[in-house]
């Protein structure tokens, strides 16, 4: 089921303040709010490259100006996620604060300031018989987006929808439906108040379940469906779905210590992405150690861990190596924590890091750290992961790290895209081709 932890009972006359009703609200069914969307969608792709700039920094003002107002909703959703037990790491993502208001405004100019991927020309030529032919870069059309907990997807799937002349439907699960409702009546009234038909942001999340299985089954409304989430809800929009979905993937990510590996890099590397925010995607969650590597480097890395709260889910060679060490069972190497937990293990070679990675990883991300510049490259070639790095933290798997101003997810797939998805990964192509009478013969 779809958000089934998450779905609570209706708010209650304590959240008034806060969860007034939003422009979207007056719809019946959410089929109506789809086809609304799906007419939002004819005028946003008409809209030129200023018009839209114009309309994102409008939104990014409003963001600044309700910021007490989007935290005192927000703060409503902390308290009752913690009352339902919902985790940390969901807690951590779900909640948002002045700085956080402010990022995702920032969020926002940093996407006005992309260059517009409607009408780039991709390719083209001229055919024999004189035709013109040109590739361009087109708006989807409806853009919907399954999620849960993550009140900052909802700012950021509508600026990147918007820019790239695309309407967006949202999703947001019922832990953050306090923030979402907020979040979307303050950036309908921003378009409003910009010229731009407030459509073109909708949000299903008050029809609870029925809404996610709405844009599941809205083929011909919704031109694409991104999930992101948890494995359990990736995989019911994917399997569940009629309409073409862009899948995101959890992060079952590993970063790789060979023999040349510098002491102060791989600390670094590793305390960085399993520490710095270790309830996202590209938080690293195991680190696989060359055999000869392993007395130098385990006992320093599992210090440098512990000291920050993290608890180590070895293999009997790191146990033997460190203390306090939780045994690892198979179930270890295939879990993504998105908490202060690391598994660790000890490999002979390059060979079998390489196999445990083929066999675990869910395809986001694998790091590898090294000054041998052959093992680098054969990692770099040889790992098939959307994104492979060599001696940088995994946690730079990310939109705006990337420099997309910010990021619709991280496809785990190979078409239509794979990796952070910014503006262009929201367009489609058509072909254009001009004559001058011809026909064919």
């Amino acid at each position: 089921m779809i958000d089934a932890a998450s779905e609570t009972a209706a708010p209650t006359d304590a959240h008034a303040s806060v969860h007034a009703p939003a422009a979207t609200e007056t719809a019946e069914t959410p089929q109506d709010r789809l086809a609304r969307a799906k007419e939002a969608s004819r005028a946003t792709a008409r809209l030129t490259s200023h018009d839209k700039a114009h309309a994102l920094e409008a939104i990014a003002q409003a963001l600044e100006a309700n910021a007490a107002v989007i935290i005192a909703a927000n703060a409503l959703d902390i308290e009752r996620g913690r009352e339902s037990g919902i985790g940390e790491g969901l807690i951590d993502r779900l909640r948002l604060d002045e700085k956080r208001v402010a990022a995702l405004a920032s969020a926002v100019r940093d996407v006005a300031g992309l260059a517009d991927p409607v009408g780039q020309v991709v390719g083209g030529h001229r055919m024999p018989n004189g035709v013109t032919l040109e590739q361009v870069r087109v708006p989807f059309g409806v853009v919907g987006v399954i999620y849960e907990a993550r009140p900052n997807v909802t700012v950021d799937i509508a600026a990147l929808a918007l820019r790239s002349g695309n309407a967006s439907v949202l999703r947001g699960g019922s832990a953050a439906r306090e923030s979402n409702t907020v979040l979307v009546r303050v950036m309908r009234d921003a378009l409003e108040g910009a010229g731009v038909t407030p459509e073109a942001i909708q949000t299903v999340d008050d029809f609870g379940r029925d809404g996610a299985k709405a844009l599941m089954r809205g083929r011909g409304f919704v031109d694409v469906l991104v999930p992101r989430g948890s494995a359990s809800l990736i995989e019911t929009v994917v399997t569940e779905s009629i309409v073409p979905v862009i899948e995101t993937g959890a992060g079952n990510v590993h970063i790789v210590l060979d023999e040349s590996a510098p002491d102060d890099w791989a600390r670094e590397i590793v305390v960085n992405a399993k520490v710095q925010r270790p309830s996202v995607c590209n938080a690293v969650e195991t680190v696989l150690v060359l055999r000869q590597a392993a007395p130098r480097l385990v006992p320093m890395i599992a210090s440098a861990l512990q000291s920050e709260g993290v608890a180590i889910h070895g293999d009997d060679m790191v146990a033997g190596m460190v203390a306090g060490v939780i045994p690892a069972t198979e179930e270890d190497w295939a879990t993504e924590y998105l908490s202060l937990d690391i598994a660790m293990k000890v490999v002979d070679t390059l060979d079998d890091a390489l196999a445990h990675i083929r066999r675990y990883s869910t395809g986001h991300t694998e790091s590898i750290v090294t000054t041998d510049t052959r093992n680098a490259e054969r990692f770099l070639a040889e790992v098939d992961s959307a994104v492979v790095m060599a001696n940088a933290s995994t946690r730079f798997t990310d939109g705006g790290e990337f420099g997309f101003g910010a990021e619709v997810g991280i496809s785990t797939q190979k078409l239509h895209t794979r990796g952070p998805m910014g503006l262009a990964e929201l367009t489609s192509t058509k072909w254009l081709a001009r004559g001058s009478g011809q026909t064919r013969a």
